[in-house]
């Protein structure tokens, strides 16, 4: 007697692919080219210059094919030609990327026992963010105990104009540099409390320089507060910085009076760790 034999049940769509790429094939096929391309990056960096002809051969790919890839990396600045020796050489963009990860990753390492203490001391969240053109993103943090509480996901970006860190990074930066990005802003208004104008942002800054910390009052979540101040790299540039955050009620005038100077310390402390420098407006403070 023969076994009745049902067909298999279908293949179900793994969450977070979208609709039409269930199979691994399908899904393979689909970034193909950028997998050849990650591939070619990666064989140029393993050379010390290399000819057309030798990344075709090293890569199996036809010339012509490696060629309208090395010349689409090109300008995006990840790969490199040297016309005098017809060679390929990986681009200066491909250093940028690897020391922000370094920086990143070295901030966090550094700071994750300095925002340890500053959240005991305080008992509000502490936080750590890297500069990332018109924004900072939040690499660590760790947590109050308290019910109400702020929380920043890893990853999670905020606009330099409207983030305690945001703030204290434009206001030690290089005045021409800052001119340039405050040109460049987008003052997007999530609060009444938000810098509307780059006047307003402005005058913020001089007092920031002056004290030596920031403060966000209500100016990207209304009913938080934050205080904050920059890190440096070894050129004495702020790549980055060091926040408490908390609700209102907790983060008075006096709180903020009292660990804005502690919050200031914890930067200090940081921008040591990391081999930093300071700026004179720092260094005389």
């Amino acid at each position: 007697m023969a076994k009745n034999i049902s067909s298999p049940p279908a293949e179900k769509r793994s969450r977070g692919r979208p609709r039409g790429s269930a199979t691994t094939t399908n899904e393979a096929g689909s970034v193909q080219s950028l997998d050849r391309a990650i591939a070619l990056m990666k064989l140029v960096a393993g050379g010390a210059g290399l000819s057309l002809t030798e990344i075709s051969q090293q890569s199996g790919l036809a010339a012509s094919t490696a060629y309208r890839m090395l010349t689409t990396l090109q300008a995006h600045g990840m790969v490199e030609f040297n016309e005098a020796d017809q060679l390929w050489f990986i681009g200066i963009e491909t250093f940028r990327m690897g020391a922000a990860f370094l920086r990143r990753r070295k901030l966090a390492e550094q700071g994750r026992a300095i925002i340890q203490d500053l959240m005991l001391e305080s008992g509000e969240t502490a936080n750590l963010a890297v500069a990332d053109e018109d924004c900072v993103v939040f690499v660590s943090q760790v947590e109050t105990h308290e019910a109400i509480r702020a929380f920043f996901r890893p990853g999670t970006r905020s606009p330099l104009h409207a983030s305690g860190i945001g703030k204290a990074i434009l206001a030690f930066t290089e005045p021409r540099q800052r001119d340039a990005m405050l040109r460049r802003l987008t003052l997007e208004v999530f609060t009444e409390k938000t810098h509307a104008t780059r006047a307003s942002l402005a005058a913020d800054l001089l007092g920031i320089r002056a004290r030596g910390f920031s403060v966000d009052d209500e100016e990207r979540n209304l009913g938080m507060r934050c205080v904050a101040a920059p890190v440096f790299n070894e050129f004495g540039e702020p790549v980055g910085g060091v926040s408490i955050s908390g609700p209102t009620v907790r983060m008075t005038d006096a709180k903020i009076a009292a660990m804005g100077p502690r919050v200031h310390d914890a930067a200090r402390a940081l921008t040591l760790a990391m081999g930093g420098s300071f700026p004179d407006a720092v260094r005389a403070a």
